[in-house]
């Protein structure tokens, strides 16, 4: 049985950070200069009292106002996030209840970062190809911002937060097609909240701890990218039966700009096939990739080829079909 996209919708929170905000913060890093490192201008940011939860509720009640969705034809959901609400309960259910969808309806959390999306699309793919759900709520949700010390300028800089929720089903937008899959632990400790789950709890000390803060180390994650995302487009076209001649656009996990020009021109794809661009939103974690999808308007037939890396280590791609 085939999978699509169905529809996708996302919500960005109110409250921004701008380049000028942080620029008077840290006088020392420039507008300009903030901008040509990174290409961001400005990321939302959660508000205090704002979590992961409440923007996947937002997403998801977007989605269904804009195309139409009855809520009881919901068969599953499925929440990527690293920032839940609590330890336990599944924040899933949390959205479930309140969405109001049917009891008899599947909820389900993946801890994934930013190849979640590309993760996620294959296990809803799943759901639906083999006949046990009809609809599957796939949404992305993240507030990195509430792990980022206030001195962190760089990562400050770099992530924004925000949720994007798809609608998988049997017919729809973008037919989804084959997926290659990667994972390497040893590069976990790269990108890391160290403290606060069962193996370290956070910190009693009221000084800065940084192992209670989100800590990456930029080179080492910029130089397993560009290892591992060639050989996964290479998998991906091979696994797929199709040449990179064939494919019409590319959207990678939305890392950085200097990451992504670097990518760009290592894999020799062309600049027009190429998407590049999160000035307004940052790196939103595992929801850069629906965004762009989103935003984009693409023509009937063209094929789509995603890459979601990073945080784990983890990667993963597959191929759209507009249909």
């Amino acid at each position: 049985m085939n999978a699509s996209i169905r529809g996708i919708s996302y919500y960005l929170p109110e409250k921004t950070l701008s380049n000028q905000e942080l620029s008077i913060e840290f006088p020392e890093w420039s507008v300009d200069k903030i901008t040509d490192k990174i290409g961001i201008e400005k990321r939302h940011i959660a508000s205090e009292s704002e979590t992961s939860v409440d923007l996947a509720v937002n997403s998801a009640v977007k989605l269904f106002e804009e195309y139409d969705v009855d809520k009881s034809s919901i068969d599953y959901v499925i929440l990527c996030t690293q920032s839940p609400d609590y330890f336990l309960p599944t924040s899933a259910c949390l959205v479930h209840e309140r969405l109001g969808l049917s009891k008899s309806t599947g909820a389900l959390d993946i801890n994934q970062g930013c190849s979640g999306y590309v993760y996620g699309l294959s296990l809803a793919k799943g759901l639906v190809s083999s006949g046990i759900c009809n609809n599957v709520l796939l949404i992305t949700s993240e507030t990195y911002s509430k792990y980022i010390h206030h001195s962190d300028k760089s990562n400050r800089a770099i992530f924004g937060d925000a949720a994007a929720a798809s609608l998988i089903s049997t017919t729809g937008l973008l037919d989804i097609g084959d997926f290659i899959f990667g994972s390497d632990g040893s590069g976990s400790r790269d990108l890391i909240v160290k403290n606060g789950g069962a193996r370290n709890k956070l910190s009693m000390d009221t000084n800065y701890n940084p192992d209670d803060y989100l800590y990456m180390n930029g080179s080492n994650v910029f130089n397993f990218t560009l290892k591992s995302v060639p050989l996964l487009i290479e998998n991906v076209l091979n696994k797929n039966k199709l040449d990179k001649e064939d494919i019409d656009y590319f959207v990678f996990h939305q890392a950085n700009s200097f990451m992504l020009n670097t990518m760009r021109r290592l894999c020799k794809i062309e600049k027009n096939k190429f998407h590049n661009d999160m000035k307004r939103t940052g790196n939103t974690v595992s929801s850069t990739i629906p965004i762009v999808l989103k935003d984009k308007i693409f023509d009937a037939d063209d094929k789509i080829l995603l890459a979601g890396f990073g945080v784990g280590y983890s990667w993963a791609g597959c191929i759209l079909e507009k249909n």
